[in-house]
């Protein structure tokens, strides 16, 4: 007997352990069927449910049970069940729900793109491209924010923040003191230090790679570059702190910034530490392994740094012998 349960998403079926998320079951199958996700984070335990951008419907619970779930549901936090179906892209519920979504967390989001370091690799960016409108209903004061520096490394834009907690559970998990959290309540709510205390430790840097927006950016290369012109290159190091395995962001000769390897669904492989980030920004310091593999479909990559194999044309005897006679007739006085 097997273990696995069978769940099909958007009529495509698949096997999964007894426990996996809705979302975690579409990440197997892969494709335009996965679901969003602007707070979920695989490497972060207790992650998601924070934003609703993973909405499925559930158009059939299970073999036992096969009555569809009365609401749309948080794919990242409801887990499969055999013979579950769900829908996603195949929905126009989901896909109205969705845009909804997007436009909540666009409400107070400032339109600052053009000089927003996380520009081309926003998740709300890509999000308000595929589900967004261009105009909005809202028209009450937006919520704003000072920017603030937490440490000479990090600065926090509150303004940007949606709130998705991705920045206070990677500190929770993986240094030893957090200094920072939410505060307030409702629309009142924000990430902050408790009276702007520093964040200090081996490990703060990672809070700019996790959050998905530009609300927590690295200070060393704010406003150097786009990242359409910078040249993703994989390294490593030996490092007695962290595996030592990163992306360097070139411009030219040099190194412009230093963040660690993600997947196609914007989760670092590897957290890495602050010296590998911040202070080793020289090529000698790193074993260069070669370009970051970007996908097609994002704007880093039309610096085409990847070399694409041109097709192969073979010379046609055939064809070249009767377009000789076609310029010879053409050319006869």
């Amino acid at each position: 007997m097997s273990d696995k349960v069978k769940v099909t998403i958007d009529g495509i079926t698949v096997e999964v352990d007894p426990g996996t998320s809705i979302l975690n079951a579409a990440r197997q199958i892969g494709g335009d069927i996965v679901p969003p996700a602007m707070c979920y984070y695989s490497k972060l335990e207790g992650s998601g449910g924070k934003c609703r951008t993973c909405l499925v419907k559930v158009s059939k619970g299970s073999e036992k049970d096969p009555r569809p779930m009365p609401k749309l549901v948080a794919s990242c936090r409801t887990g499969v069940m055999d013979g579950m179906e769900v829908q996603n892209i195949t929905s126009p519920e989901v896909i109205e729900a969705r845009k909804g979504v997007v436009e909540i967390l666009l409400i107070n989001h400032p339109l600052d793109c053009p000089v927003c370091d996380q520009a081309g690799e926003c998740h709300l960016q890509d999000l308000s491209y595929e589900h967004g409108v261009a105009d909005t209903r809202y028209e009450f004061d937006r919520r704003t924010f000072e920017r603030i520096d937490i440490g000479d490394k990090i600065q926090l834009h509150m303004t940007r923040c949606i709130l998705c907690y991705r920045c206070v559970y990677v500190a929770d998990q993986i240094t030893d003191n957090r200094v920072h959290g939410i505060l307030g309540r409702g629309d009142a709510s924000e990430i902050s230090t408790y009276i702007e205390k520093a964040i200090e430790n081996d490990f703060s840097g990672n809070v700019i790679d996790v959050c998905p927006v530009g609300a927590l950016t690295d200070k060393t290369f704010r406003f150097k570059n786009r990242v359409w012109f910078t040249k993703p290159v994989d390294a490593h190091r030996d490092c007695p702190k962290c595996k030592g395995k990163v992306t360097l962001w070139y411009k030219g000769e040099e190194v412009l910034r230093v963040t660690g390897r993600k997947d196609q669904y914007g989760e670092v492989e590897d957290f890495i530490c602050n010296t590998c980030r911040f202070d080793t920004k020289n090529t000698s310091d790193w074993v260069i392994e070669g370009p970051r593999h970007i996908s097609h479909t994002s704007v880093i990559s039309s610096n085409h740094y990847e070399m694409t194999l041109l097709p192969v044309i073979k010379e046609n005897p055939l064809l070249i012998e009767a377009n000789k006679i076609e310029f010879d007739r053409a050319t006869k006085v």
